[in-house]
Order: structure tokens, then sequence, then C-alpha cells
């Protein structure tokens, strides 16, 4: 029993000197470890709630990040078009657009971004196969990539897996609530999604996207016309959804006379308006009174009272000169190049 005490005597005298040296801790400036098995463990709930308590926070500032995609600043040369693309080319080139680029050149970039899904490999658009270092395809946003892609800047471009139906109703929708497609791309959109079997029928598509079934038909009905009924006019964009029915009649009525008028309408320079394309196909007689005053009449050459030249203007830029009746020799031929080779030198 006394060695038991002195022992225990010992220990608590270890103890005490161990305490009255200076803790490094505490010269330090940092928090002195307890003396006692309740404070150390009151320490450590202390340490533990401050923790859960700063886990706790971050995840409610996660929480208001549920469900956000992915934004990212890409090369805008990594993203190729939509194989539902809609948009005309002229929708490149037109004063709207050319405002958009110049917004996008002063911010720097796209302030709002595009969508874009991740795709598995390049797939052939149109026809061409697109550069092996495309990654993703476009869900909307042509035209703020297009001018990314001409100003040589990164875009800003959310992420996000979709299927096909999917981006086909994103981009439709994105498309009417920024700058509604034209009644000709709409049709070429969804006349594509149908031949390809993306829907089982017009009404399908139409409820799939929130249009009028009625307004899907015409649209539809228009990229059908003619390809000589739509040069007619200035740009396909041109056309009007309260034109279809009409030019759908006239194909209908007589297909063969109202493409060739079409095609002589496209001849025309400069190209008359949508309206008066219109009108021009619609009316007979305004028809042949504009195309009789805009045909181009030939300068005759008369030699010895015959005429054995012609030259004639077709459009500006375009000169013919048909000689009749006249058998060159060699000679001839070559002094006949050098008489042209002198002219069009002066000019």
């Amino acid at each position: 029993m006394a060695k038991k005490l002195f022992e225990k005597a010992g220990l608590i005298g270890t103890l005490g000197s161990q305490t009255s040296r200076p803790n490094a801790a505490d010269s330090l400036g940092q928090e002195p470890r307890p003396k006692t098995a309740p404070g150390a463990m009151m320490q450590f709930i202390g340490q533990q709630s401050a923790a859960v308590r700063e886990v706790e926070e971050l995840r409610e500032k996660l929480r208001t990040f549920d469900g956000a995609a992915v934004v990212r600043s890409i090369d805008p040369n990594q993203i190729q078009s939509s194989r539902w693309s809609n948009r005309h080319e002229s929708s490149y080139t037109d004063q709207e657009f050319a405002q958009l680029k110049e917004e996008i050149r002063s911010a720097g970039g796209n302030v709002q971004p595009i969508k874009i899904r991740p795709l598995q490999r390049p797939e052939v658009l149109n026809g061409s196969t697109p550069d092996a270092a495309s990654r993703y395809e476009l869900v909307y946003g042509h035209r703020r990539h297009r001018a990314c892609l001409e100003l040589g800047l990164p875009v800003l471009a959310l992420i996000e897996e979709m299927s096909d139906q999917d981006l086909f109703q994103q981009m439709d929708r994105e498309n009417r609530a920024r700058k509604n497609l034209s009644p000709w791309e709409q049709g070429c959109m969804y006349r594509k999604a149908l031949d390809e079997g993306l829907y089982p029928s017009l009404r399908k598509l139409a409820e799939a996207v929130g249009v009028d079934v009625s307004l899907a038909s015409r649209s539809v009905a228009l990229s059908k016309l003619p390809a000589e009924v739509i040069q007619a006019f200035p740009s396909p964009n041109d056309i009007q959804y309260r034109w279809v029915k009409d030019l759908t009649d006239l194909v209908q009525k007589d297909p063969d006379r109202i493409q060739a008028r079409a095609r002589e309408i496209a001849m025309l320079s400069p190209k008359p308006a949508a309206r008066q394309v219109m009108n021009l196909l619609m009316t007979d007689q305004a028809a042949e009174e504009v195309l009789n005053r805009s045909t181009p009449q030939p300068v005759e050459l008369v030699v010895n009272g015959h005429v054995v030249a012609r030259v004639l203007e077709r459009q500006p830029g375009h000169v013919s000169v048909d000689i009749d009746g006249v058998t060159l020799a060699p000679q001839q031929k070559s002094d006949l190049v050098k008489v042209l080779e002198s002219f069009l030198t002066s000019l």
C-alpha cells in the first residue's frame, strides 16, 4: 500500500512539474490544451459544433445552385451547327445581325450564353463533315455563335445533355422568344423534323413545341414550294404567312406557267421587293407589263443594210455579242480577239 501511494505521489509530482513549464501552444497565442478530460471533451464538442455550422452554411449556399447548368467559355470552333439548324444565310447578313455582332464585340463576348450539348462524335451535316475538333452541337444561339466565330472570341455556353426532341423543342422556343424565325425558316425546320421521323405527325410536332397546328401547316407548305418560286423573292425570309395559300394554289393550278414566270422575275435587275414579286406572280397583266418593260433590248450592228451582230446587256455587268451569218478564218478570229482585248483594256 505504501509503495502504491508513493508511485501515485511521484506521478502527481511529475504532472505538476510538466504543467508548471510554459506551454508551447500558449507561447504561440493558440488556445491552450485543457488540463482535464472533461475540459478536453468540451473543447472537442465546441470545435465540432463550429465545423457543423460551417458545413450547414456551405450546404445552404450550394442549394441555390441546384439544377444549374454548367457555363463555360468555349472556342466556337469546337461547336458545330445543329442538324436542325433553321437560320437562312441571309439572317447572318442583315442589319440586325450586324448590330448584334457589334454589341458582342464591344462587350468582349456574348453576355447571354448560348446552349450546347456534348457530341459523342462529329456528325455529318448538310452533306459535309465538320472539323474533327467539334465537341459540341448547338441547341440554340446560332447567331451569337456565328458572331463570336467571326470576331474570333470565345463563346459563353451552357452545357446540357439532352435528346433530339428536347434539343428541337428548346431551339424552337428560344428562337420564338428572341428573333422569331421567318415562315420559310420555320417551315424548313418542321419539314426536316417530320421527314426524319422526329415526330410521327405535324399535330404531334405542333403540340410539342406549343404552336398552332394551322400555322405549322402553312410553314411546311411554304417549304414545299418549287425552288423557282422561292428564288423569285429577294430572300426566302421575305415571304409572309398570308401569301402561302395563294402561292400554293397558283402552283397547283398551273405549275409550269408559274415556275416560268418566277424564273423571269428572278432575272430582273434590280430585283423587285417581295410585295411586288407577289403581285407579279398573282396578276397576269401586271406581270406582262413589268416583264416586257424590264426585258433588255439588244443593240444591233447593221452592215450594208443587214443586221450582222447584236450586243445585249442581259443584266448589269454581263454583256454578250452575237454575230450572225459570218464565217471567220483563223486569222480573222485572232484579229477579233485582239480588238476585244484592246477595247476591254481601255475600260
